[in-house]
């Protein structure tokens, strides 16, 4: 057994992020009445919520903004679209929305299936996200798959982010894992993958949404069930 180490991603490649936004991002729809406020849309608002959240979190990643207004932000800047400039409102949905997103537990197909497999296999497992650490604590807690990690390491804990090689290094260090018998499993060409290869680790592209990479991954599998042919 090459690998005694797979550090996974949480967001997009375990925990399924955009399904769990959106449930609650309908329910703040809802209960704040935001079709009576101009949010005509939801399907919409969901949409320019998920490109706004993505490109805050490319510049909170590149130290460009901070935690807070990155919360914020995104709930801002998906009003705005709508010619709603109520900074008040934006702020009372990001409260409620880091409140109830981590109770969600909506996972990707066969993700409880394939932690099972992997630690009946005598692998140790741990976590690496970009994530907050509070938030993604009560992710992994209500979803029922705490117990197979040995150590999670979080952006706020380790005091980096993803890409950068600190974060790896302290993954390394934190869990005692030598470099080549650790492997990084994530959705993020840049921030997992790239990331990763950079630190001097193997990797393992989780492609759920079928992108043509660039790069070259050591591995690339389009379903969680397909690690089985590699581990």
């Amino acid at each position: 057994m090459k690998y005694k180490h797979l550090f996974f991603d949480l967001d997009h490649t375990l925990w399924d992020f955009d399904a769990n936004a959106k449930l609650t991002l309908q329910d703040l729809y809802q209960t704040l009445k935001l079709e009576e406020r101009g949010v005509d849309d939801f399907d919409r608002f969901y949409r320019q919520y998920l490109g706004h959240n993505t490109r805050l979190w490319a510049r909170y990643r590149n130290g460009f903004i901070k935690q807070a207004e990155l919360r914020v932000k995104r709930m801002q800047l998906s009003l705005l679209d709508f010619k709603i400039g109520d900074e008040v409102l934006a702020k009372e949905m990001s409260q409620r929305f880091l409140e109830m997103l981590p109770t969600r537990n909506m996972l990707f197909p066969h993700a409880v299936e394939i932690l099972e497999y992997l630690t009946a296999k005598n692998y140790r497992l741990h976590l690496i996200t970009n994530g907050f650490e509070d938030v993604q604590h009560h992710k992994i807690n209500n979803s029922k798959i705490n117990h197979y990690f040995d150590k999670v390491v979080t952006s706020e804990g380790s005091n980096s982010l993803k890409p950068n090689k600190e974060i790896f290094d302290f993954a390394l260090a934190a869990t005692g894992a030598q470099k080549d018998e650790s492997i990084m499993l994530g959705d993020d060409l840049e921030a997992d993958i790239m990331g990763a290869a950079n630190a001097g680790l193997d990797q393992v592209y989780i492609n759920h949404v079928n992108k043509s990479p660039d790069f070259k991954p050591t591995y690339t599998v389009y379903a969680l069930k397909e690690l089985e042919a590699i581990f």
